[in-house]
């Protein structure tokens, strides 16, 4: 049996779910979110909770369960909570600063880029080094923050580049002075 499909999904006040036409909208205090699903996985949803029950046992159907159980569990998340990504600009003379919709990267190149909020996504530099990625969807919020840590990936010898806060990257030694033959 799959944990994660069997796990039932308290809704909390001021959420909303509607199972029509195979596609789950959630609607909640930050806005609303939709997600087709397969019909062989079966949202109920019954005063303060839904749950998901599948059409039977084969392999792919058990792997629907828990996808589709935890799609709609970061839905409900997204549209209470939110999700947030942060990123850590790290570099000699390396900062950040959000100008209107967008955010102003000096990040070692000649000419300093330009990123732009997109729709669902709003964009904050709380310091010179931080930009903070928030929004409803948990895909998107995932996907931007990876474009913007792609525009200077982190290098292993200095640490130089874009990571998240909770990024560990692991260091390599340098070229050594050594003795010539």
């Amino acid at each position: 049996m799959s944990r994660i499909g069997n796990a039932i999904i308290t809704i909390p006040a001021g959420v909303t779910i509607d199972t029509s036409n195979n596609v789950l909208t959630v609607k909640g205090p930050k806005g609303t979110l939709t997600q087709s699903y397969d019909p062989i996985i079966t949202p109920v949803v019954e005063a303060n909770v839904i749950k998901f029950t599948r059409a039977n046992d084969l392999g792919p159907t058990k792997a629907k369960h828990g996808l589709y159980r935890a799609l709609c569990a970061n839905m409900v998340k997204g549209v209470t909570e939110g999700f947030k990504k942060t990123l850590i600009v790290n570099g000699v003379g390396w900062k950040v600063a959000k100008q209107g919709k967008k955010v102003v990267l000096n990040v070692g190149f000649s000419h300093p880029v330009e990123v732009e909020e997109i729709d669902g996504i709003v964009l904050d530099c709380p310091s010179a080094t931080e930009i903070t990625v928030n929004g409803i969807d948990k895909e998107k919020v995932g996907q931007f923050a990876a474009m913007v840590r792609g525009i200077r990936e982190p290098e292993p010898y200095h640490g130089y580049g874009i990571r998240y806060s909770d990024e560990v990257i692991e260091r390599k030694v340098g070229k050594a002075a050594g003795s010539k033959g």
